[in-house]
């Protein structure tokens, strides 16, 4: 990999930090989200999570014995700001101030991203991501949290997976706030979009030094067979998942032909929007886990022209495919379709059913995802795309969302009873990897 290469990891706020309701901390939409019934796997939620709003210190050390070169953590928003505007909590603030600080001690690179998905509920109330109000009351909370961190944090990312807020949170109603909005949904994607790039000026104008940007997530979509309808399935999947979110702030546009299938007037859309989105970025973040294999589901697998694309692949806990060709057939599709700047993997990761056995987690399965994907990366870099960094998804087992506890993502091992981290083999293969500086 190239000089300066960032080996990282990363975390959000409401996975990890618990202690909802201390120091002056806000509810999120996830609080409430996950405290009314059905919600969540058993009703859990992240009230106490990982405890890292208090054992931080714990997991810079665990970070140092990984040999972390960046963390990408989250800010979580109802700590800074309860209500979502107005009265600022200073505490909020200060863990964060510490959490930088402590950060630097030690040569780790903060990465912090403004928004993981926890709005405050207040803004919630009036609408949420649907109230285009909610864009400019993030442009708020970002210049103040830059105002207070940007002498120290240099590394920005706005908003993570907006497609994961829109379309889980307003769409399907799977993520909080649970709603189902056929329509509106629209307004909150583009709503989170504008939120993004004003958030980036609000950035740039608090700490001039900053480099900023967004964070992606994206499938490597394939089509089931070469049969015409599976084609044409895929290639309007790939415009609904990927570039929806892509175009417009690459492009400045959203995809036309997808507009057209939705049937979207692009009523929300006022103007200035677009040049705002779409204002160039300092560097780009993109998430990836899988790979979405497309059939016209009118159509019988009997009457497909052989071969069809194999969809047997080993799979995790989450039920995805274990794919690591797409990240490199990404990166490199992109950096060619796109005027792209500096590249971060800014997740990638896996679940898989780890067992603790003798005080150990011999987790074989994900050294051998993370080996794959390093070299799939690598792969990119050969290929020419400028990729800096690789953040792996995640530092700990935490609160995997609706899932709750049930998926372990961790390089390490939580034990949600005693909070005890345990360095798994794949946490020792990575420390190994990265401080030995193997080369790819």
């Amino acid at each position: 990999m190239p000089g300066g290469f960032v080996w990282g990891v990363a975390t959000a706020a409401y996975q990890i930090e618990g202690s909802h309701n201390v120091d002056g901390r806000g509810e999120s939409i996830w609080d409430r989200f996950s405290h009314t019934a059905g919600n969540t796997y058993q009703g859990q939620t992240g009230d106490v999570a990982c405890d890292s709003y208090v054992r931080w210190p714990d997991d810079i050390a665990l970070m140092r014995k990984l040999n972390v070169g960046g963390y990408r953590f989250s800010i979580a928003w109802p700590r800074v700001f309860p209500n979502g505007s107005g009265d600022l909590n200073h505490k909020g603030l200060d863990y964060y101030d510490k959490l930088v600080d402590g950060l630097l001690e030690v040569g780790i690179t903060p990465f912090p991203t403004l928004y993981h998905w926890d709005l405050p509920q207040a803004l919630e109330d009036t609408g949420g991501w649907i109230n285009r109000d909610t864009a400019y009351r993030f442009a708020d909370y970002a210049a103040v949290v830059a105002d207070r961190l940007g002498d120290r944090v240099h590394d920005w990312w706005t908003i993570n997976e907006p497609w994961c807020v829109a379309e889980l949170g307003y769409r399907s109603g799977t993520h909080a706030p649970g709603r189902q909005e056929p329509r509106e949904w629209f307004a909150a994607a583009h709503d989170v979009l504008l939120a993004h790039g004003l958030g980036m000026e609000a950035v740039r104008a608090a700490a001039p030094a900053s480099k900023v940007g967004i964070v992606i997530n994206v499938d490597a979509v394939m089509p089931r067979s070469v049969h015409a309808a599976d084609q044409a399935a895929a290639a309007m999947f790939e415009l609904q998942r990927n570039h929806w979110y892509l175009d417009p702030v690459l492009k400045g546009e959203y995809p036309q032909a997808a507009v057209d299938e939705y049937g979207w007037g692009q009523a929300e859309v006022e103007p200035g929007d677009m040049e705002t989105i779409a204002a160039p970025m300092d560097h780009f973040g993109l998430n990836y886990y899988s790979r979405s294999v497309i059939r016209d589901e009118s159509i019988d697998d009997r009457e497909r022209p052989q071969p069809l694309i194999e969809t047997d692949l080993p799979r995790t806990t989450m039920g995805w495919e274990v794919y690591p060709d797409g990240l490199s057939d990404l990166l490199i599709k992109y950096d060619r379709e796109f005027d792209l700047p500096p590249i971060y993997v800014a997740e990638n990761g896996v679940a898989f059913a780890d067992e603790l056995v003798g005080g150990a987690v011999h987790d074989e399965d994900r050294c051998a995802y993370l080996e794959s994907h390093f070299a799939a990366a690598a792969t990119a870099v050969e290929g020419g795309v400028d990729l800096r960094g690789f953040f792996v998804w995640s530092l700990l087992d935490n609160f995997e969302w609706q899932h709750g506890y049930t998926q372990r993502f961790g390089l390490a091992w939580t034990d949600y009873e005693t909070q005890h981290r345990i360095i798994k083999d794949s946490g020792h293969w990575f420390s190994s990897f990265v401080g030995g500086k193997r080369p790819m």
